[in-house]
């Protein structure tokens, strides 16, 4: 590999993502400070929504506050505690999109402003819409509470545009069901499939293009006017934007070149162009986030080989038993042993 595919500065995403830390922390019977420390934030830095702070310090924090409280829904306890305004300047863009499709793609388009570790794709599978979501991140330890708190603040999102009673045909989880599931009842209100292969909602189609009865294109015009006159922090690298592509596709099974581009809305030769420039190559990428997707697989015990294999992008075992054992010098069966 001629460079490591990393983001050369840390990727950062607004304070506002810690909306009402502090208070769930207390709620918790922890003193929010001491955690703040450790992952080299402070009371301060979170306070003004619009600072930019380290992705991996805020993943890390709801790690940390998880293990310090031993409640594994601290994401959702995070999400449910939030409202359309915590998402910052861009709420006002949002509720005037045209319907929820339109508001999705409007986070995509300012991801730059919210955050850069998010991955978003839709997959419409005929009436069914699948919204999935990734965190993508260099963090060694547990991504989990991060990423409920993305599926729970999606619902906030949906929301606000369908209306309090909307509810989709079932959320998902890669993770293991919690204990308690009073929170997920309260919050998502329909089936929860956990171990799954993907984070994220399975909707109806419709709903993502139902008409917002409360757009107004005028107002839509001015607010994206307004955005565009924001400051705007540092825009993220050809490589972030390929590896969040990546990290959504590969489990699909749409990993290639070609779907990568198309999804970046470039031609394929422009994209290996931009990634020479960069210095690395697009199987350069692959291989580094198959080589992160492949320990958080074999961690999660509840995953067959077989799934394993398929989920990054192998159509038999032998294959993947063989591109893992000359990435990591020992089969994957015994990385669980």
């Amino acid at each position: 590999m001629r460079k490591k595919a990393e983001q050369d500065t840390a990727t950062l995403k607004r304070a506002a993502v810690l909306a009402h830390y502090e208070e769930v922390a207390k709620k918790l019977g922890l003193n929010p400070q001491p955690l703040l420390r450790q992952v080299g934030l402070t009371s301060q830095m979170i306070a003004v929504p619009t600072n930019m702070i380290p992705m991996d310090s805020t993943i890390a924090l709801m790690d940390l506050t998880s293990r310090a409280s031993g409640c594994d829904t601290v994401g959702l306890m995070m999400a449910e505690a939030r409202t359309l305004a915590d998402f910052g300047p861009i709420s006002l863009l949002l509720v005037q999109q045209p319907s929820v499709r339109g508001a999705l793609n409007t986070i995509s388009q300012y991801r730059h402003m919210l955050n850069e570790s998010l991955g978003l794709y839709i997959e419409d599978a005929g009436k069914t819409s699948l919204i999935r979501e990734e965190i993508v991140t260099d963090y060694p330890g547990n991504a989990s509470q991060s990423s409920d708190m993305a599926v729970g603040v999606l619902m906030v999102l949906f929301r606000a545009i369908l209306g309090l009673q909307w509810r989709p045909q079932s959320v998902h989880f890669t993770h293991e069901a919690p204990k308690d599931l009073q929170i997920h009842k309260r919050l998502f209100k329909c089936a929860l499939q956990f171990e799954s292969d993907f984070n994220g909602v399975v909707c109806l189609s419709a709903d993502l293009d139902r008409p917002n009865m409360h757009a107004d294109a005028a107002m839509a015009k001015y607010a994206q006017s307004f955005m565009e006159a924001l400051p705007k922090p540092g825009r993220s690298s050809v490589i972030q934007d390929v590896r969040r592509s990546v990290y959504l596709l590969l489990p699909m099974g749409r990993a290639s070149v070609d779907q990568v581009a198309s999804g970046l809305g470039v031609n394929v030769r422009t994209l290996q162009r931009q990634l020479d420039s960069a210095g690395v190559s697009f199987s350069d990428i692959l291989n580094e986030v198959r080589r992160e997707l492949a320990q958080r697989y074999i961690d999660n015990t509840s995953y067959s080989m077989g799934r394993v294999a398929s989920l990054l992008g192998y159509a038999n075992l032998s294959s993947f038993t063989r591109w893992f054992t000359a990435q990591f010098d020992r089969a994957p069966s015994r990385m669980r042993t």
